[in-house]
C-alpha cells in the first residue's frame, strides 16, 4: 500500500530528502516516506574528557529519552592527532579536526544521505584550533540545514575571529548560545542578526536531594561541612583562591573540609603534566591545611558527581577567566541544591541574583572568606539560596534542554515534523515517600514532605483510587499494604453520621478547617470507596466487608448534598460499588443525582454555552463523566445524550490542534463574557488528569470519535507540551510539579498534582501500544531582544 505525498515542494532536492525509493512485495516500484529522520552531532564525545563531550552526551540521551520516535541522533567524534578513543555504536563517523580530507569526505557522506535532516556542530575555539578554514569549507559545501552551538563567545574579538564567525554565519541556518550575555556578543561585537540566535541555557541534571548525612556517612565525611569545587582540573580553576581563604575559615570551623574533585584535563597533562596539581598540593602543606583539604582525583560517573554535589555544604566556584561565557559545572552544583560562591563569570552574573548566590571578585580570597563565613553561620540563609538557585535553574533541566533543541530543529528542517513524546515508565518514589504509616501528606517543598501541612480525605482518597488502578495493572503485593493504609484513614475521617471530615494535622487532629464547605470532600470520599470496592475480587474479604459498610454509612447522608461536583463523584463512586453487587436503591440515588446534574444543564445550556452552569472553573471533566456513568448504570439515553454533548463543548474550549490548555484558576470562563485567550498560568495537573480519565471513558463507549487521540496529546502536557515547553512531571523523583503558571513551573511536588499524575499515567497503560503521534504547540517567532527581555 502507497503512502500519499504531498508534492507542494517540487524542488527535486527537497523531494529526495522525504522519500525513499523501494520495491514493494509484487515486484513493483513505489515511494514511500522516508526512514527516521537523522540529526548528526558534530562534537567531542566520551570516552573523550572533556566539558563539551559530557555536554553532548547528555544532550543527546535527553532527545532520546524524551523523542526517541521522532528522530534518530547520529554523532562525528572529534578526535585529533593525539587523541584515539574507542566510541559506542551511536559514533557513527570520526572527524580528524587536523585533516582537511575528513572534512571532505564527511561533508559527502551528509549531502548524499537521505536521512540526515540536520547537522550540530557543537564549537568551541579550542576544538578546530588551527582549522578553522577547514571547519569553514564543510559548512560552505554542506545541502544539510546548519545549527552551530556556541560554547564560547568572545568579547571584543579581533579582526580573524570576527571574520571566523561571520563567514560561519553567511552558511548556516543559526546558532545556539546558553547566556542571554553571549547572545548580546553576537549581536553586538560580531553583527549577527538577532533572528539567528536562540538561547538555550546550559542542561542540568534533575536529582532526587537525597539526605546530606547519609550521604556523608556514605563517602566517609561525616561530621564534616563540605566546601567543594568540582571539573578537570586546570589553571583556570583558580583554585588556590579557596585554598588561601581555608586557614581562615578552619579556624572558626574547625570540622569544615574542602573537596577539589576531579582529574587534571587531558589537554593540560599532555603540555604540562601535573605541575597545577602539584603546586596546589605543595599549597596545602605550606598553609597547613593538610586535615582540611581533600583531592579526588578521579573522572567521576555521573551518579556519583551528584552524590558528592548534593553532600556539599557550600560550592565555590573560582574561575579566573571573565570571559567563560557559562560553567556545566556550575550548572550542576546549583541544580543539586549547592548554595554557591562564584566569580562573576557571565553565567553567574545571569542566575546568581535575588537571593540564587554571591558573587566575588576574580582571585579575592579575602572576599571569600568573608562570605563562607557568613554561609557556615546562617543554616537558613544557606537553605533559602539552595532554594532560590534550584528555582532559577528548574527551566535549564536536560528535558527542557531537549524540548527547546527539538523545536528549533523543527523550525530548521524542510517539511512538517511530527513529534511524539515519550511516556515515562511509571514511579511510585515520590508517591510513597508522600505517605507516612498514617496516609498521604498533603504538601511537599520542592519533592521533600512537609509534615506540617497535615493530611486532608482529597488526597488519600486519590491516593485510594491511584494504588487500587496500579495494583489492579501490577498486582504487587506492597500496594495492598497501602490500600488498607489509605482506606483506614478514610475511616478515621469518618464522623457517627456518615459524613468524613478533611483536614487532619500532623498529630491526627481535626482542624478548625472543617468549618469549611466539606460537600466535595464527602464525593470524593465515596467515588474511592466505589472504586475500590469494584475490584473486590482481588482484595481481601475482610477489606471489602470494612469498606461496603463505610459506604453504606456515607450514602446515607448523601441525597442532602448539592455541590454538582460532589454529586458527580458520589455517581461515579456508587456506579463502580454497583459493578460486583447489583444495589437497586444505589440505581435510584443515581437517578436523583442525575437527574440534579440534568435541571442545572437545561437551566443553563444554550445553542452556544451547553454546560451544567454558567462558568467553567476546575476538575470539569468530572461532571460529563459523571453523566455517562450515570446513563451505564441506569440505561437513561437523557444522560447520555446531556455527557456527550457537554464533554464535547469542554473539549472545545481546552484543546488545540496540537496540545491541551485547561481552564486557567486566574480566569474562570465565564458565559456571558468572551474566553480570557491572553490569560496564561493557572493550570493545574488535576484537570489534566481528570480530562484523561473522562476522555477514557467516552473512548470506551464511543469509540472512533476522536477520543483516544486526545489522551496522549493530554498527557504530553505533564512532559513539557504546555505554554512554557517545561516538563510538568519529573521522572526523576516520580513527582508532580503543582502547576504550571505564567512565567514558570510550581515545583512543588505536592500530593494533589502527583496522584493526579500518576491516575493520568496508569490510565493509560492500556493505550501503550498505540502511536499518536503529537504536535508541540505552535512556535511564535521571537526577536533575540524579545527573547531576551523575557
Amino acid at each position: 500500500m502507497r503512502t500519499k505525498i504531498n508534492f507542494q515542494d517540487t524542488n527535486p532536492v527537497m523531494i529526495k530528502r522525504h522519500l525513499k525509493y523501494a520495491v514493494n512485495s509484487e515486484g513493483n516500484t513505489s515511494y514511500g516516506i522516508s526512514a527516521m529522520p537523522e540529526i548528526l552531532f558534530i562534537t567531542s564525545y566520551p570516552p573523550r574528557e572533556c566539558g563539551i563531550a559530557s555536554y553532548s552526551q547528555d544532550l543527546i540521551a535527553a532527545l532520546t529519552a524524551k523523542f526517541k520516535d521522532a528522530f534518530r541522533i547520529k554523532i562525528a567524534a572529534l578526535e585529533n592527532s593525539t587523541e584515539e578513543h574507542f566510541y559506542n555504536r551511536a559514533v557513527s563517523d570520526i572527524l580528524k579536526t587536523e585533516n582537511p580530507d575528513s572534512y571532505t569526505a564527511l561533508s559527502k557522506k551528509c549531502n548524499q544521505s537521505d536521512t540526515i535532516q540536520l547537522i550540530l556542530v557543537q564549537h568551541e575555539f579550542g576544538l578546530f584550533k588551527n582549522n578553522e578554514q577547514d571547519l569553514i569549507q564543510f559548512l560552505t559545501a554542506s545541502e544539510k540545514p546548519v545549527i552551530i552551538a556556541l560554547h564560547t563567545v568572545l568579547p571584543n574579538p579581533d579582526q580573524y575571529i570576527r571574520e571566523q564567525m561571520q563567514q560561519m554565519d553567511a552558511v548556516v541556518s543559526g546558532f545556539i548560545v546558553m547566556t542571554k550575555s553571549s547572545a548580546q556578543l553576537l549581536m553586538d561585537d560580531y553583527r549577527i542578526d538577532p533572528e539567528k540566535i536562540t538561547v538555550i541555557p546550559h542542561g542540568t541534571h534533575l536529582v532526587k536531594h537525597g539526605d546530606k548525612k547519609l550521604l556523608k556517612e556514605k563517602y566517609g565525611v561525616m561530621g564534616r561541612t563540605i566546601l567543594a569545587t568540582f571539573g578537570l582540573l586546570s589553571s583556570g580553576k583558580s583554585i588556590e583562591t579557596t585554598l588561601e581563604a581555608l586557614p581562615a575559615i578552619a579556624a572558626e570551623n574547625q570540622d569544615v573540609l574542602f573537596l577539589v574533585i576531579g582529574k587534571t584535563h587531558p589537554s593540560v597533562v599532555k603540555n604540562d603534566g601535573e605541575n597545577y596539581r602539584e603546586f596546589l598540593q605543595d599549597k596545602v602543606i605550606s598553609l597547613q591545611m593538610q586535615n582540611h583539604v581533600k583531592f579526588v582525583n578521579a573522572y567521576l560517573p555521573l551518579a556519583e558527581l551528584l552524590d558528592y554535589l548534593q553532600l556539599t555544604d557550600i560550592y565555590l566556584f573560582t574561575s579566573n577567566d571573565p570571559n567563560q561565557a557559562v560553567s556545566g559545572t556550575f550548572s550542576y552544583a546549583l541544580s543539586c541544591g549547592c548554595p554557591i560562591i562564584s566569580t562573576p563569570i557571565p553565567h553567574a552574573r545571569e542566575v546568581l541574583h535575588d537571593g540564587s548566590g554571591i558573587i566575588i571578585g576574580f582571585g579575592d580570597s579575602a572576599q571569600l572568606t568573608k562570605e563562607v563565613l557568613l554561609l557556615l553561620k546562617n543554616t537558613q540563609l544557606r537553605k533559602n539560596i539552595a532554594a532560590n538557585g534550584i528555582h532559577q535553574l528548574a527551566p535549564t533541566a536536560w528535558e527542557n534542554s531537549a524540548i527547546a533543541h527539538m523545536q528549533l530543529f523543527k523550525k530548521n528542517i524542510s517539511g512538517s515534523v511530527s513529534l511524539q513524546y515519550s511516556v515515562p515508565e511509571i514511579n511510585l518514589h515520590h508517591f510513597k515517600n508522600m505517605t507516612t504509616a498514617f496516609g498521604m501528606i498533603q504538601f511537599a517543598v520542592i519533592n521533600q514532605p512537609d509534615i506540617k501541612t497535615g493530611y486532608t480525605i482529597d488526597d488519600n482518597a486519590r491516593a485510594l483510587v491511584a494504588i487500587c488502578m496500579h495494583y489492579h495493572l501490577k498486582r504487587e503485593s506492597s500496594d495492598l499494604e497501602s490500600i488498607q493504609k489509605y482506606y483506614a484513614f478514610i475511616q478515621f475521617c469518618q464522623q457517627k453520621n456518615g459524613s468524613f471530615l478533611n483536614y487532619v494535622d500532623q498529630h491526627k487532629q481535626f482542624t478548625a478547617q472543617n468549618d469549611e464547605n466539606l460537600e466535595d470532600s464527602n464525593g470524593r470520599a465515596i467515588w474511592a470507596l466505589g472504586f475500590m470496592l469494584s475490584f473486590s475480587e482481588i482484595l481481601p474479604d475482610a477489606l471489602t466487608i470494612a469498606a461496603t459498610s463505610t459506604m453504606e454509612r456515607a450514602l446515607a447522608q448523601a441525597s442532602k448534598i448539592y455541590s454538582s461536583r460532589a454529586m458527580a463523584f458520589m455517581i461515579k463512586g456508587i456506579y463502580y460499588s454497583n459493578k460486583n453487587a447489583m444495589n437497586f436503591e444505589n440505581i435510584a440515588l443515581i437517578k436523583l443525582l442525575a437527574n440534579r446534574l440534568v435541571q442545572m444543564y437545561r437551566h443553563e445550556a444554550t445553542p452556544k454555552w451547553k454546560w451544567f452552569e454558567s462558568y467553567l472553573t476546575y476538575g470539569n471533566s468530572i461532571l460529563p463523566e459523571a453523566l455517562l456513568c450515570a446513563y451505564l448504570a441506569t440505561g437513561e439515553l437523557v444522560y447520555k445524550q446531556i455527557a456527550k454533548q457537554s464533554f464535547d463543548f469542554l473539549l472545545s474550549k481546552i484543546f488545540t490542534p496540537g496540545a491541551i490548555k485547561v481552564i486557567s484558576n486566574k480566569g474562570w470562563m465565564q458565559s456571558n463574557s468572551a474566553p480570557k485567550e491572553d490569560v496564561l498560568g493557572g493550570e493545574q495537573p488535576i484537570d489534566v488528569a481528570y480530562t484523561i480519565l473522562a476522555l477514557d471513558r467516552f473512548n470506551d463507549h464511543f469509540s472512533g470519535l476522536g477520543y483516544a487521540e486526545k489522551m496522549p496529546l493530554a498527557l504530553s502536557w505533564f512532559s513539557g507540551n504546555n505554554h512554557l515547553n517545561q516538563i510538568v512531571y519529573n521522572p526523576c523523583t516520580g513527582g508532580c510539579y503543582d502547576g504550571v503558571e505564567d512565567h514558570y513551573i510550581n515545583l512543588n511536588q505536592g500530593a494533589e498534582s502527583t496522584v493526579s499524575y500518576l491516575m493520568a499515567r496508569l490510565t493509560m497503560e492500556k493505550y501503550a501500544s498505540q502511536k499518536v503521534k503529537i504536535q508541540p504547540l505552535p512556535i511564535q517567532k521571537k526577536t533575540n531582544r524579545q527573547s531576551l527581555a523575557s
